[in-house]
């Protein structure tokens, strides 16, 4: 919970000021998304995952694919609830909170299961 909680704040904190400063939403989604995966790797691979973090190497650089890999997953649903939100005429920060709750339960399953599984 605290690396979702952290890369959630940076995520919405991030997305609240790039929109209200004019960025488009899904933009503003996408980049916020970003910044948030990037607090989410240093803190679930260092304090939620830690026991389940791969060697150095060869294994860690696989880990680290998986985990882009599920944040693009996370990013493509997260920018395609906040563009149909605004297809939709539906206030786009209502999107990007519906966008949040999708993105997590299908990225914390996707590192569950494949990035941080136990060997």
């Amino acid at each position: 919970m605290v690396a979702s909680f952290a890369g959630t704040i940076v995520d919405l904190g991030g997305f609240l000021l790039l929109y209200a400063n004019g960025m488009a939403p899904v933009g503003a989604a996408t980049a916020s998304y970003i910044l948030g995966v990037a607090i989410h790797w240093i803190v679930s691979s260092r304090f939620v995952f830690a026991d389940r973090l791969a060697r150095p190497g060869m294994a860690r650089g696989a880990q680290q694919v998986l985990f882009v890999l599920s944040a693009l997953a996370g990013l493509a649903i997260t920018a395609g609830i906040v563009w149909f939100a605004g297809e939709a005429e539906v206030d786009p920060r209502i999107g990007k909170l519906v966008a949040m709750g999708a993105s997590f339960l299908a990225v914390w399953t996707i590192r569950l299961l494949f990035v941080f599984r136990p060997d």
